[in-house]
């Protein structure tokens, strides 16, 4: 069941950021039809990779364990990613990275105690 949750998800996201990417390319006015169509494909299977290897934990390890397992997986592709995009930017790597973390750090509590608000509410 959760397997199944995961890859809903994962496609589901996916669709929805290429067509926010090939909307935002088309409005941009500076990319070709086959630029667009290539940024479109792109976000889809890369976020689409992405979202599945949240699967191999899952695969791997008891459900308790998986939990942070996934939280330390998507942390240490945030601090890379949030790393290139500095050095690309020539930021301090450091400024970036911190925030990045402590904005994915907000968004997991907050979704932790809203997890439990629904569950209150439903049950």
């Amino acid at each position: 069941m959760v397997i199944s949750g995961i890859l809903t998800i994962a496609v589901a996201d996916a669709f929805s950021d290429a067509l926010g990417m090939h909307i935002s390319a088309e409005s941009e006015n500076q990319y070709t039809s086959k630029e667009i169509w290539e940024i479109t494909i792109t976000t889809f299977l890369s976020k689409l990779f992405f979202a599945s290897t949240f699967l191999i934990p899952f695969l791997l390890f008891d459900i308790n364990l998986v939990f942070w397992l996934s939280v330390v997986w998507g942390m240490f592709v945030l601090i890379y990613v949030s790393y290139q995009l500095a050095l690309s930017q020539k930021l301090k790597s450091i400024v970036v990275i911190r925030e990045h973390v402590l904005i994915a750090s907000v968004v997991l509590f907050l979704d932790h105690y809203l997890e439990h608000l629904i569950a209150y509410y439903i049950n």
